[in-house]
């Protein structure tokens, strides 16, 4: 499967510079092909008490706004494989998460503080960077649409 979209990304890459952003479950994002969707993409950590809390939210405004809004995380701490799963489970987290920070594409520094979250408009530009937790109406005043 990931040789598959490997090679996916070497043919496209052939016809037009492009950058795609791997997903712990082998799919790629490409932020200049957003299809119409928005995308919010969170930082957190295990350790890290407020993601804890906020989590819950992020999963039910994933599920309720996904047919406009695509939801991803992104381990703060760097976190890959079997160990990245494992603290996915234990945090319930039931969106995707990105295994190459895509924070380098807006040319933002890492964030002191988490959680931390992006906003991206369906055009692939950064809207939003919102530090602290976040909550169902908190985003929904920002992506427009959302509920």
């Amino acid at each position: 499967m990931k040789f598959k979209a490997l090679l996916f990304v070497v043919t496209l890459i052939g016809c037009e510079a492009r950058e795609f952003y791997p997903l712990q479950s082998g799919k790629l994002v490409d932020f200049d092909n957003l299809q119409g969707r928005w995308v919010l993409i969170n930082y957190w950590a295990v350790w890290c008490a407020p993601c804890r809390s906020e989590i819950p939210d992020l999963n039910e405004y994933a599920r309720t706004n996904s047919d406009h809004v695509s939801v991803y995380g992104v381990n703060y701490d760097g976190v890959l494989g079997n160990r990245l799963d494992e603290q996915i489970k234990s945090l319930n987290i039931q969106f995707d998460t990105f295994t190459v920070d895509p924070r380098v594409r807006w040319q933002l520094e890492k964030s002191d503080i988490l959680p931390e979250t992006l906003i991206i408009s369906e055009g692939g530009e950064l809207r939003h960077r919102l530090i602290g937790p976040q909550t169902i109406e908190s985003l929904s005043e920002l992506i427009p649409g959302a509920f």
